[in-house]
């Protein structure tokens, strides 16, 4: 490359016909020849669309690097350009020859920020009166600037991605043709903490409030559940409307004069207007109904000539003889009860414009149930295409493709419930993209980019708009974001035992229930507005078990063995006898159950019968280091065959049953090492202790 700069040391380390992105996957029409691929020498744009994969909530204008306003200037632009293809390209040769090594983007639109914080360098510089470009300054000039951002009301975050760029320049001096201030302005010391930014186990990402979360993601559920066989089958008839509609009106007069005749023919009115002394007839909808295109609905609508008037006239007689509906393309609508007590259709009518807006509510609705519960990031959730549930492990799941901190996308799986399948399959039935499920519904705009906030929003809109037809509770409107449904579904797994490991693997981090990394321990951190609804919730799930116990018991059934199941027995047998010295009923026993102090820890292997604020007898307690503030037994060193406090359920014996054959096994294996098999004999003595306390040792 020619020197064209007075101010460049030596030549460029890129000849001006390299591509900017090396080493990356490009899409198939970017490796044909004559296609457009981003350059080093191309000095006003780099568009990488076309060229690489774009993730599918990223806009087409995120895929662009603009060196525009101060990055025209050659010195500026020149050092933008070779700054980027460094970080972009950290594995080139001559890159690695001249020994840079620095943090590498992933994307385009990381280069775009890049370009971003040299563009606000050089305009600082303008203002403040330094020289016009950097082979004037000093690395004071450098600590001025950043000194002036933080003090200045710039976010700490805002102010650490500079310095990170600032310090990559630093670093990547000997590899640039232009002259930058020498050594790094801020040695030993990282970009975050140079900004001021901390690093805790907490997240700052908030949860959302209850409040928001039950009627959300039950007007979602209603949504997909309740009201998309309507909308679906009005969309069916509207497109098999438009597929036999005839854009001549030949024999209109005949047609029409048919179409009344058959008494079970209504006209389709705006819902709006039945209030009205006279409905407003939808012409546009009447005239597909009658099997013509749009274009003739001047025949039937005008009065500007005879024969048009007497079909108009026609029409409106048959209106005036209440012969109208608002359900023209769906028929009977399902039936909602309201909190008026009425009952009735859950929407006024579906024709063309209310259908639109309801396909993009299915859409928005099955975004809400795949991001309420699925812990998937909104990207990821964009990428998922047709045909997305597999059996993952024989468990229903979601194939789509990891975005975020890679560059070769690979496939990842995310295990759902069966609520999940059937959005997924309303997406899908309403989506006109050929690849992708969350597609703008307009045919016209298929290569738009949907927002995951503003989803939720128009679908929160909507839902409330519609209420007064729907009987749905209301959705405050208040902040939300992709991100914070990943932050609450991971705090309320975490409520419940052994539920870390699904975090963790949900989360695509470690997480291990004595030793969990600080993202996954931050993202499951209690939140204190779920508090009292878990708390509520736990507690009524134990009633249940406990109100079925009690009814299984009184029934002659079966419900446990070993002390603390006596203690619930005879406890059932006083509440049982003093419903029947009152003569009471069921709802006197449920309100003694709950007053009773009945203490059972439902488990896997046994149930705890335990008094956590007075664990007597509680084996394992002793010889115990009980920790700072813990309250109740210690779970991890429970011994169901030696506690007063175990009750053996039967729903517990199988699993002794399979256990104790399994050491049996492991015990009658020659090859096994002998510090094995004692292992294996103790733990035989522990089964069969518990099945001989149900009557079932050999």
């Amino acid at each position: 490359m020619i020197l064209t700069l007075p101010q460049q040391r030596r030549p460029s380390l890129f000849r001006d016909d390299e591509p900017v992105a090396q080493g990356r996957p490009l899409l198939p029409e970017a490796r044909e020849p004559g296609a457009c691929i981003p350059r080093f020498g191309d000095t006003v744009l780099w568009d990488f669309n076309g060229v690489l994969k774009r993730p599918a909530n990223v806009a087409a204008s995120d895929w662009k690097i603009h060196f525009s306003l101060e990055l025209e200037d050659p010195y500026w632009n020149l050092l933008a350009r070779e700054l980027m293809m460094i970080t972009f390209n950290q594995g080139h040769p001559a890159v690695l020859k001249g020994g840079v090594v620095l943090k590498g983007v992933t994307s385009p639109r990381s280069l775009a920020h890049v370009a971003s914080h040299l563009r606000t360098l050089a305009r600082w510089a303008r203002k403040t009166g330094l020289a016009a470009h950097p082979d004037g300054w000093t690395v004071e000039d450098l600590r001025r600037r950043i000194t002036g951002m933080a003090t200045g009301g710039i976010a700490p975050a805002t102010t650490r991605a500079h310095v990170g760029s600032l310090k990559n320049l630093a670093a990547a001096r000997p590899a640039l043709s232009l002259p930058w201030p020498a050594g790094d302005p801020w040695p030993g010391q990282s970009a975050g903490d140079v900004a001021k930014t901390t690093s805790t186990e907490a997240i700052s990402t908030p949860t959302v409030r209850p409040a928001t979360w039950f009627p959300l993601i039950r007007a979602a559920w209603a949504y997909i559940h309740d009201f998309a066989p309507d909308i679906l089958r009005a969309d069916r008839r509207l497109h098999e409307l438009r597929a036999a509609a005839h854009s001549s009106a030949r024999g209109i007069d005949k047609r029409l004069e048919e179409w009344l005749a058959d008494p079970r023919n209504k006209i389709p009115v705006h819902p709006a207007s039945l209030d009205d002394e006279i409905p407003q007839v939808q012409w546009r909808l009447l005239t597909l109904l009658l099997g013509y295109t749009p274009v003739v609905r001047t025949q039937i609508a005008q009065t500007d000539r005879p024969g048009k008037s007497r079909r108009r006239i026609m029409i409106l007689d048959a209106v005036a003889e209440g012969r109208t509906t608002t359900h023209a393309l769906t028929g009977a609508l399902r039936q909602v009860d309201r909190p008026d007590g009425s009952t009735g259709p859950w929407h006024p009518g579906l024709d063309q414009r209310t259908l639109f807006e309801a396909k993009k509510a299915l859409r928005d609705a099955a975004f809400v149930l795949v991001v309420g519960l699925s812990m998937m990031r909104d990207s990821e959730i964009h990428e998922i295409l047709r045909n997305p549930v597999v059996d993952h492990y024989n468990t229903p799941a979601i194939a789509s493709t990891k975005v975020k901190g890679t560059t070769n996308r690979p496939g990842k799986h995310w295990w759902i419930a069966e609520p999940l399948v059937e959005a997924l399959e309303v997406a899908e039935a309403v989506s006109l993209h050929p690849e992708r499920i969350f597609a703008p519904v307009r045919a016209s705009r298929q290569d738009g980019t949907l927002v995951g906030v503003q989803m939720l929003a128009a679908f929160v809109t909507f839902a409330n708009a519609g209420r007064a037809w729907t009987g749905l509770d209301e959705i405050p409107a208040v902040y939300i974001r992709p991100h914070m449904f990943r932050r609450t579904m991971a705090m309320l797994t975490d409520q419940f035992p052994g539920s870390e490991i699904a975090t963790g693997i949900q989360l695509k981090h470690l997480a291990k229930r004595a030793l969990a990394n600080a993202s996954t321990r931050g993202y499951a951190a209690s939140d204190k507005e779920w508090a009292k609804y878990l708390e509520d919730a736990l507690d009524n799930v134990k009633f249940r078990k406990i109100k079925d116990l009690y009814e299984r018991h009184t029934a002659g059934e079966e419900i446990g063995f070993g002390s603390g199941a006596e203690r619930v027995k005879d406890a059932f047998d006083q509440i049982n006898a003093t419903v029947m010295a009152r003569n009471a009923d069921a709802r006197t026993a449920d309100t003694l159950l709950r007053t009773t102090r009945i203490h059972i820890r439902f488990g896997m292997l046994n149930n705890c019968t335990a008094d956590h604020t007075n664990p007597v007898g509680a084996v394992c307690l002793e010889n115990a280091i009980v920790p700072e503030g813990h309250v109740g037994p210690l779970d991890e060193r429970c011994r169901p065959d030696r506690c007063a406090n175990s009750m053996i359920g039967p729903e517990h014996l199988p699993i002794y049953d399979s256990h104790q054959r399994k050491q049996l096994e492991l015990i009658n294996t020659p090859s096994i090492p002998r510090c094995r098999r004692d292992l294996a004999e103790r733990e035989l003595d522990i089964t069969r202790n518990v099945l001989k306390m149900a009557g079932q040792a050999p």
